[in-house]
């Protein structure tokens, strides 16, 4: 009897790795296959909430350091920065404005920090949205998170976020969201001064 459940063990071991290596190849044809494959549906590949996001080097975008420097890529949705004395080099992934019309590119600085920022909506938004509250004050609602860095143009920031599902997409009216905990660290690294570009 000990013998025969070995046997048939030993046979649903053989069944098991030959019904899986007959389908190796077609389920590793359909992984590596990027168009449409006979008699099947194609489904591009959907890429959300991520960033291609690489290192960049400060010297392609600033003419030096002086106050540190911040790149905010909204190509990338990638926020670098840079210390005054490049001992600090530091990379985050954001949020980045919904469409280009939202989206202002260019120099600024950071004219001024705030913890726990009060939000009001802009003239823009209230009249895409006439319903929006005049000032969310601080907390989960806020739109702005729990630090803010404001820059020079005219509601402008780069602020942290309650929605970790913004980071990664293009899911703001103008400004650049970080995650709360690294907003706040760069709320630390930056100082008003810091120059700001943002491409």
């Amino acid at each position: 009897m000990a013998q025969d459940i070995f046997k048939r063990r030993r046979f649903l071991t053989l069944a098991s790795a030959s019904a899986a290596a007959l389908a190796a190849p077609t389920i590793l044809s359909a992984q590596s296959t990027e168009g449409p494959v006979p008699g099947q549906v194609y489904q591009p590949k959907v890429r959300r909430n991520i960033s291609s996001f690489h290192s960049q080097q400060w010297q392609d975008h600033f003419d030096n350091l002086n106050n540190g420097a911040i790149l905010c890529d909204t190509k990338s949705r990638a926020v670098h920065y840079w210390s005054a004395d490049q001992s600090i080099y530091k990379l985050y992934p954001s949020s980045v404005p919904l469409t280009e019309e939202l989206t202002r590119l260019g120099y600024t600085s950071v004219t001024q920090k705030v913890v726990g920022p009060s939000w009001r909506p802009t003239p823009s938004m209230l009249k895409r949205t006439p319903g929006l509250p005049a000032v969310v004050e601080p907390g989960p609602d806020n739109p702005l998170g729990s630090h803010a860095l404001y820059l020079s143009w005219p509601y402008y920031r780069i602020h942290g976020t309650h929605d970790t599902r913004k980071i990664g997409r293009k899911s703001s009216s103008g400004c650049i969201g970080l995650y709360n905990s690294q907003i706040a660290e760069l709320f630390e690294l930056a100082q008003v001064g810091t120059q700001v570009r943002l491409i």
